[in-house]
């Protein structure tokens, strides 16, 4: 589907029907999948043979919305996962091992922030945080010989941090290590990272893809642009023989499909984090509809970050795509048709005013989740970033007062009405 606009895709790209068959993407329910050869099946655990045998590695429906996440992308393989945090840690451990070391932007969402800092660091890989407003000087700095990836959200969750792209990309390229980008906030309707010198995509699509809050997933996108057997010495796991199938390459067999079926054939194997069916059926008709959401989401919080902009009771507010924020600049060079449906403020009265104001909501509802129609609000502080310390909280752009607003696809005015009257 590579000639037709974004919109397009996203109604159109993974599942191509042929004559008689399902109009609607199908959801193949099923764990299993028949064979009358063993033989047939063999090679297809040889990796000799593509095709489905076991849902945990592939399943038809997966691979249809995977495929139509890939296409808005610009990618070249994908694959889905149980959810966000398993598309970051697959997408890492994928080419990073004990001994090794990753280097992230620091504003990044709790969850992930943890993952990187702390729970990898078991597994023996070690992450060195960056301030992403950094200087080159700084981020070439962070760079040690054993590092194997960089790591970022092309707009921070929930710091709203725009990731300077070029300077991050180009900084893994001379390092000859590949630039991974965490894209939800901005979906590939407003962003796509490829096209500024990512190398692979991850999403949680539990967000703006899937549009409901109905099913949590993931995703992960190769480019398929970085040459692996340049650099084979840095990524024995991609370049040199895996025993578990007899000796098979990747890059040998797969060429630029070596990376993503790595991650489907060994880590899925080994770890099991896949997206249910239904899930992805889900997402899917969520997908149809990214391109119709995302605008209203960015038209909505526009008027709601100049609403409260101009109200006596707010002390601060956070959108890059408002005039005058910290990273306009950076939203207009790389996201000019608008960044997301999310904003941060803060009130004068600080943390205690922040959760009795978020207390006394009506029709905003606050739910640890964020980017979906409904329109919801979080105290990171308390919330999904309470696990952090002070020091940490900082790092991430997280400050103590930081309300999360995620403004929804509702009536814009009746979304500052309620905020109106809990100001009061």
């Amino acid at each position: 589907m590579s000639d037709y606009r974004i919109e397009t895709k996203c109604i159109q790209s993974g599942y191509e029907p042929g004559n008689g068959e399902a109009r609607v993407l199908p959801i193949y329910q099923s764990t299993t999948f028949r064979y009358t050869s063993s033989e047939q099946m063999g090679r297809l655990f040889d990796l000799e043979e593509s095709g489905y045998f076991y849902t945990r590695l592939q399943n038809p429906t997966n691979d249809a919305v995977a495929a139509k996440i890939c296409d808005l992308e610009g990618g070249y393989a994908g694959m889905l996962t149980s959810s966000g945090q398993a598309a970051n840690f697959y997408a890492i451990m994928n080419i990073a091992e004990q001994g090794d070391h990753i280097v992230c932007a620091s504003a990044l969402y709790g969850g992930t922030y943890n993952l990187y800092a702390h729970t990898i660091k078991k597994m023996g890989v070690d992450a060195t945080f960056v301030d992403p407003d950094c200087s080159e000087e700084e981020l070439e700095a962070a760079f040690r010989e054993n590092t194997k990836a960089v790591f970022g959200e092309s707009i921070a969750n929930p710091a709203l941090v725009v990731l300077d792209f070029q300077k991050f990309a180009s900084a893994a390229h001379r390092h000859e290590v590949p630039f991974i980008v965490d894209n939800t906030f901005a979906t590939p309707i407003n962003c796509r990272p490829f096209e500024w010198g990512a190398d692979i995509v991850t999403h949680s699509t539990t967000k703006y893809m899937d549009g409901h809050a109905a099913c949590v997933g993931g995703a992960i996108i190769d480019s398929g642009n970085f040459d692996w057997n340049a650099h084979a010495d840095k990524f024995p796991g991609l370049t040199t023989p895996d025993k578990t199938y007899h000796g098979i390459v990747y890059t040998e067999k797969f060429g630029k499909g070596a990376y993503i079926t790595k991650a489907t054939a060994q880590l899925m194997r080994d770890l099991g984090s896949i997206q249910a069916p239904q899930n992805a059926f889900l997402l899917n008709i969520g997908l149809e509809t990214l391109h119709l959401r995302v605008p209203r989401h960015c038209e909505n919080a526009l008027k709601v970050a100049k609403y409260l902009k101009g109200h006596d009771k707010v002390a601060w507010v956070s959108y890059p795509s408002l005039e005058g924020d910290k990273y306009y600049d950076l939203a207009q060079k790389y996201m000019p048709n608008g960044t997301c449906g999310v904003l941060t403020f803060g009130l004068k009265g600080g943390r205690e005013a922040a959760v009795e104001m978020m207390d006394k909501l009506k029709m905003v509802a606050i739910v640890t989740h964020v980017a979906d129609a409904r329109s919801c609000v979080l105290h990171p502080a308390s919330h999904t970033h309470r696990q952090m310390n002070e020091q940490e909280l900082k790092e991430a752009g997280v400050q103590p007062d930081l309300i999360r607003f995620s403004v929804g696809i509702e009536n814009a005015e009746d979304i500052i009405a309620d905020v109106e009257q809990a100001l009061k």
